[in-house]
């Protein structure tokens, strides 16, 4: 499948995904861009889950609405934590419900990736919706993607979902940079204990039967939902904590896949 034109100043651009709802993807989309700016890059995360966006809690921005550039009429993504952030969160009362059909989907991600002044990014981040619908298509067909990220969590119900969205990512040709498990374990914060609540292992092991990258392990974490909700996430608040330094080896992964991809290495194929 053909896609649009690069996005002139932005040199990589990056899918996060997930099979299903309540993995946790827009907390890790957050964290990892965080991490990729710890690394050294100019990032900019936009969220495209049109119908729950979670960004402007995630980062705070509850109320706040971007600017337009007078001359080159384009919107100018806010800016938090040294990241450039976008997301119909900015354009609409927290109450409202967007009931909107698939072309209207697409018209609205077709704005908020042409239509926005990123300016020079190193990656562009895409948080994407649950699922393998008309979001992730139509994101496809506009521009060219350098890779996706596919979080999941540890239990059988959630890992189903991973082999479809690893085959939809292979049937429109984007590279597979690889698999988060998110919610990997419980470490008490007092004794230290590890509990395996969703058990563990198996965004590991999924990954190993396809094929694909596995890119880290995040352990549940009471300091990261706080985070989250307070619109401080960890890695910006704790950089130094152990579950912010699995967020940047995680996020050194991806990029480590990346360079690999763009090295000639092949692209992710799997039988189903």
């Amino acid at each position: 499948m053909s896609a649009g034109p690069r996005l002139p100043g932005i040199q990589n651009v990056i899918a996060v995904a997930s099979g299903k709802g309540g993995v946790g993807k827009s907390t890790v989309a957050a964290n990892l861009a965080l991490s990729l700016k710890r690394l050294g890059q100019k990032v900019g995360l936009l969220d495209a889950d049109i119908y729950g966006p979670s960004l402007p809690t995630l980062f705070g921005l509850k109320d706040k609405q971007p600017a337009v550039d007078p001359e080159k009429r384009k919107l100018l993504p806010l800016e938090k934590f040294g990241l450039k952030v976008m997301s119909i969160g900015f354009l609409m009362r927290e109450m409202d419900a967007v009931i909107w059909r698939g072309p209207m989907v697409h018209k609205m991600l077709e704005q908020f990736i042409k239509d926005v002044d990123w300016g020079e990014l190193d990656t562009l981040l895409i948080d994407l919706p649950p699922g393998t619908g008309d979001t992730q298509l139509s994101l496809s067909q506009l521009i060219p993607l350098s890779g996706a990220a596919i979080i999941t969590t540890p239990q059988d119900l959630a890992l189903a979902d991973v082999v479809r969205g690893v085959a939809m990512f292979q049937k429109v040709g984007v590279p597979l940079l690889g698999v988060v498990e998110n919610m990997s374990y419980f470490a008490c914060p007092h004794c230290g204990e590890k509990s395996e609540i969703f058990s563990h292992g198996g965004g590991r092991k999924k990954a190993e039967e396809l094929k694909v990258p596995f890119l880290g392990e995040i352990p549940l974490d009471p300091k990261t939902r706080e985070g989250s909700d307070a619109g401080l996430p960890i890695v910006e608040g704790a950089p130094e904590s152990p579950q912010s330094q699995l967020f940047l080896k995680t996020a050194q992964a991806l990029l480590t896949e990346l360079q690999s991809v763009q090295a000639g290495g092949e692209a992710v194929k799997i039988q189903l």
